[in-house]
């Protein structure tokens, strides 16, 4: 599993890091970055979570 996030939509709610910071993280300009290049088997369901409650929409998993 990969993860992105499109930097045009978020917003920096924070979400994401909520939910999984193993994964996500705030940059210093505010929004999130993804920390991993691939993701763990262990954490694709909390990835997952993380795109759904994403209020703007800006995290893709493939």
């Amino acid at each position: 599993m990969r993860v992105e996030i499109d930097d045009d939509n978020c917003r920096g709610h924070g979400v994401c890091c909520a939910v999984c910071p193993e994964v996500f993280d705030i940059n210093d300009d505010g929004y999130a970055v993804v920390l991993l290049d691939v993701i763990p088997a262990g954490l694709e369901a909390s990835v997952r979570k993380a795109a759904s409650g994403c209020p703007e929409r800006a995290i893709t998993v493939s």
